[in-house]
């Protein structure tokens, strides 16, 4: 079913599950190191391994990661909270169990406000819960790398136990058609919030933010909600949007065709842009939750959320407005590039000594335009705001002019190396030199006699055709303003 078609008869309703993988140094409980890229199964000891014996102990600056990311969510800081075991099985959980945090989570019922096409929508957090990140699987053999198909299959153990914060919010009512640009945006705030928190590198391309997309139908006014989804581990903003919006498309084809929707858990396939059947989703009484008795209760004290609290960043609309105000960008200006995701990014890049148009014409447009194209986003390109920087700045000293510049992007999406170990790969440096600049002139000036009359008449404007006769032959990396000298010099 088309999505208009869908809207005209269901209201869609979403909750977000974002996890989040902490930047520390070792692990939830124990001191394994967290590197990413490691050999696989070398950052493992009995803890994590969850061998016999072994005994767990909490990583303070998980606890205060976590109470910092609560406080930025405007959520209440628990007084008192504690850990569970989420019991279940599957092969890359060593344990059996997860340690995670059930009925006393440290952070609870928060709210983050996100503006969509100058509309906001407050998105109500249901709370922010510390856990253990598990091990990672990989199937060998088949064509969509899953479990079904495979020949074998392989687990890498390196990130089991990373600490993790789950961030959840509480159902999303009311956004209508634009329920899918609500869901995108929300976590784009939100990956902008961490990365402001410093407390994780947030890159979703390497699973330290992964997102699952719970979504329902109900008819029109009516009053309940419907049976939901949970597709599981989307790793992009893009992708959350087009999650959501096939989930809408494919439930309402379903409950249009007599047929009831299922409670499971849903895979997300990037290249074709749909869901598949999971498993059946489980209740929280599956999982046997009972608290964790190797660890203790944990009650931070008032007087050290409220240290946290004075050491958090400036809220994110505060920044937003402060940062519109320094650049000079319009309303629509700062709203495009909010909904791009490239706040952050055109911040970092203007941080390095770009001039804010420079680095918003960088981000919005020829680097945007590539992640469309490949269908990734602006920061899964691995083009950094200190490349960004550079291109302008070699623009600005005269080595490059845009046109050059974007090849020199090109070659940076294409992972070739610096700007300038491009630049001097390429050969891409503006021609500055006389003797070259002025054979070419010459040239160009016997191909072109009436242009030269022209111009000789009087009729200087006309030398922008010998100009880019020059640069065509020059490919394009001639310096045009000296090449316009070069031409009057010998025509007037």
């Amino acid at each position: 079913m088309s999505y208009d078609d869908a809207m005209a008869q269901f209201d869609p309703a979403f909750g977000l599950e974002v996890h989040v993988e902490l930047n520390t140094a070792t692990k939830m409980f124990c001191g394994c190191p967290t590197e990413f890229g490691a050999e696989p199964n070398t950052q493992t000891c009995p803890t994590c391994l969850g061998l016999p014996g072994s005994m767990p102990v909490v990583n303070a600056k998980a606890v205060e990661s976590a109470i910092r990311i609560g406080l930025a969510l405007n959520c209440e800081i628990a007084p008192w909270c504690r850990f569970a075991r989420k019991n279940y099985f599957y092969p890359d959980m060593p344990k059996n169990f997860q340690t995670s945090q059930y009925d006393e989570p440290i952070a609870f019922e928060g709210y983050m406000d996100v503006e969509v096409e100058g509309e906001t929508h407050r998105i109500g957090i249901e709370r922010a819960h510390m856990e253990e990140d598990t091990g990672k699987s990989l199937h060998v053999g088949g064509s969509a790398g899953r479990i079904h198909g495979a020949d074998y299959s392989l687990v890498d153990y390196n990130r089991a136990g990373i600490p993790l914060i789950e961030i959840v919010t509480k159902p999303v009512l009311g956004t209508g058609a634009r329920a899918p640009e609500v869901a995108r945006a929300y976590v784009g705030q939100l990956r902008d919030l961490l990365l402001g928190l410093g407390v994780s590198d947030v890159r979703m391309e390497q699973g330290s933010l992964r997102c699952d997309v719970n979504l329902s139908l109900t008819e029109q006014d009516s009053a309940s909600l419907g049976t939901r989804t949970e597709t599981k581990n989307v790793n992009s903003l893009r992708s959350v949007e087009r999650a959501a919006r096939y989930e809408v498309m494919r439930q309402a084809a379903v409950l249009v065709g007599g047929g009831s929707i299922r409670q499971e858990t849903r895979h997300w396939h990037e290249d074709t842009g749909v869901t598949t059947s999971g498993r059946e989703k489980s209740d929280a009484d599956d999982y046997r939750y009972f608290p964790e008795p190797d660890l203790v209760p944990m009650a931070p004290s008032r007087e050290w959320v409220e240290e946290l609290r004075s050491s958090l960043p400036e809220p994110p609309h505060e920044r937003r407005a402060r940062l519109q105000a320094e650049w000079g960008f319009s309303d629509l200006e700062m709203r495009d590039t909010v909904g791009a995701g490239a706040l952050g990014l055109v911040e970092e890049t203007v941080a390095a000594g770009t001039a804010p148009a420079a680095a918003r014409k960088w981000w919005l447009g020829e680097l945007a335009r590539r992640a469309n194209e490949s269908e990734t986003d602006l920061g899964s390109l691995g083009v950094t705001p200190a490349d960004v920087a550079r291109v302008q700045a070699l623009v600005d000293e005269g080595t490059l002019n845009d046109k050059l510049a974007r090849q020199v992007l090109d070659g940076l999406v294409a992972g070739e190396g610096s700007p300038d170990e491009i630049v001097g790969a390429r050969g891409l440096a503006i021609v500055s030199d006389d003797g070259a600049l002025g054979a070419a002139v010459d040239h160009a000036i016997a191909e072109n006699p009436e242009v030269a009359d022209k111009i000789r008449d009087g009729k200087v404007a006309a030398a922008g055709a010998l100009i880019g006769a020059v640069m065509k032959e020059m490919r394009g990396q001639a310096d045009a303003g000296r090449v316009r000298e070069l031409i009057l010099e010998r025509l007037r």
